[in-house]
């Protein structure tokens, strides 16, 4: 036995020996020739950047795609498509739940006719009896655990499961008509049965069709068959109702697309290229001569693009001929003074003549000066933007007075209603033209009128609101004549006073307006005008 030894030992060495090289082997078969881990690995990187280009040149049609979506969803169109598809759903269910509920009922009055028809096997059989076999033959022809026969209350003749114990629910198929929550109730059946368990059990009772002497019919079935039914039924109306909702739809939303939604955006490009360019004449609302509202808009856009070039065509002729006048006026004030100096030297000649035609000589100067004034004065684009600051209304109304020509010795007197101390926010210079204007005309007018015995008389008078200074500037003279009324604030218009330029209420409301205020005839007439001016308050 010693002896066998050294020929195990060396079979041992062999098969270890072996077994190294296999092992030293191994990597060089699992390796596949000319595919190294490195060459892999640039492979897949290259794969990787191939990959990130592409999706960088996909990026921007994505974000336009994007971008097309929200706005189109944003959109009348989008819209529109947004709520046909919820009338869709909803036209889908107004189909899919009533049906569902009479093919629910269907099916269980058919169950109920088929166990009409089984039990009239009672009839032929001895004593109303049958055995046990028959009885699971009858129940299963109808598909029933059980099955009974009532006459005044009284079940006459039950078949039964045996092996049934669960508890049937029921299902009155017999509602009432007038009842909301049977309704409800009837509704919802089918979605009861579709939800409930498998092993439940469905009760129900009618009046026998075909029996005579039995009032009642009694069924006690498993929901599984009619859920399957149901099931069926669901997916062939939900075929069915979405086909026709979405014909519907799709009618509908073209529809409306090519009558409303198409008209309504090309009045929105009209609008829009007529914005950008309203002199170009080429820029028109293409009209289709519809007589509903659309048809009305287009020609109201219409008629308002013209008016709009007519405005634009008339301000530019009166901009060009505003320049030549202010020009004139530039030169005619510097005559019209020159001229002024010349007559108050002609005021010291001893010429009886000469004094007697000097005051209507200056009164005529004075008037062309200040036309020549207000016509440069309202040529300026636009007033500067008020300063605001607090003011003092007594100060600022008795410097306005003097202004106008109202003092303690002339033919107008001036008059303040208000405390001593009454302040608020304005630009000075603003208010005091505003206010020099007002009381201007109403002096002129009171001096204007012939025959007059009583003293003229011009007021202010000033109250404060939470938001606002309301100041009212009155005076007793004539009043405005009816025929200037409507043009009373439009520049250049017909003037209640003789020799009036026709500026200064339109300068006066412009400058009320650099406020945010305005100005508006109160009341006029034989006893005198008021005028209000509002001043809003920003502290």
């Amino acid at each position: 036995m010693t002896g066998m030894m050294p020929d195990t030992s060396a079979h041992t060495l062999k098969t270890k020996a072996k077994s190294d090289a296999q092992v030293r082997v191994a990597p060089k078969v699992t390796a596949p020739s000319g595919h190294k881990p490195a060459d892999i690995s640039l492979r897949y990187r290259h794969y990787g950047r191939q990959v990130r280009a592409f999706y960088e040149k996909l990026k921007p049609f994505f974000r336009r795609l994007g971008r097309g979506i929200n706005s189109y969803f944003h959109g009348l169109s989008g819209h529109l498509l947004l709520l046909t598809a919820l009338f869709v759903v909803v036209m889908v269910i107004i189909i899919l739940v009533p049906s569902m509920a009479a093919h629910q009922e269907r099916w269980l009055i058919d169950r109920v006719r088929q166990a009409e028809i089984a039990s009239l096997a009672l009839d032929a059989s001895p004593e109303s009896t049958v055995s046990r076999d028959l009885s699971s033959q009858l129940l299963d022809s109808v598909g029933a655990s059980y099955l009974a026969l009532q006459n005044n209350g009284v079940r006459d003749f039950v078949l039964r499961d045996p092996e049934v114990t669960i508890e049937p629910d029921t299902v009155n198929i017999t509602r009432n008509q007038n009842d909301l929550r049977d309704d409800l109730v009837y509704l919802w059946g089918p979605w009861k049965t579709l939800l409930g368990n498998s092993d439940r059990l469905i009760r129900t009772e009618v009046p026998p069709r075909l029996r005579k002497g039995t009032d009642r019919i009694e069924l006690v079935v498993p929901a599984e068959p009619l859920k399957a039914e149901l099931k069926r039924h669901l997916g062939s109306i939900l075929r069915l109702s979405v086909l026709i909702s979405l014909a519907a739809g799709v009618l509908v939303f073209v529809s409306l697309l090519l009558f409303i939604v198409m008209p309504i955006r090309n009045l929105t490009k009209a609008i829009a290229r007529f914005k950008e360019n309203p002199e170009d004449i080429t820029i028109t609302t293409r009209r289709f001569r519809r007589s509903d509202e659309i048809g009305q808009i287009e020609e109201e856009l219409a008629q308002m693009q013209e008016e709009v070039r007519h405005s634009l065509r008339s301000r530019a002729r009166l901009a060009a001929l505003g320049q030549a006048v202010s020009k004139i006026n530039h030169d005619l004030r510097n005559m019209l003074t020159a001229a002024q100096m010349a007559s108050e030297r002609l005021a010291y000649s001893g010429d009886p003549n000469v004094t007697k035609a000097l005051p209507r000589l200056e009164r005529a100067l004075d008037r062309a000066l200040t036309l020549a004034e207000n016509v440069l004065n309202y040529g300026k684009s636009d007033e500067l933007p008020a300063k605001i600051q607090i003011v003092r209304l007594r100060e600022l109304a008795e410097a306005a007075a003097e202004d106008a020509g109202l003092g303690a010795g002339e033919k107008v007197r001036f008059a303040l209603k208000a405390v001593d101390d009454f302040t608020f926010e304005a630009d000075p210079d603003h208010i005091h033209r505003l206010l020099v204007n007002l009381m201007r005309n109403a002096r002129q007018a009171i001096e204007a009128q012939p025959n007059r015995k009583t003293l003229g008389r011009v007021t202010i008078s000033a109250v404060k609101t939470a938001e606002d200074v309301i100041m009212a500037v009155s005076d007793n003279g004539p009043g405005i004549p009816e025929r200037v009324r409507n043009t009373l604030f439009q520049p250049f218009s017909v003037t209640a006073s003789r020799g009036g330029s026709g500026l200064g209420l339109a300068i006066s409301r412009d400058l009320a307006q650099t406020h945010g205020g305005d100005v508006r005839l109160v009341e006029t007439g034989p006893n005198g005008t008021s005028f209000e001016v509002r001043i809003p308050q920003k502290i």
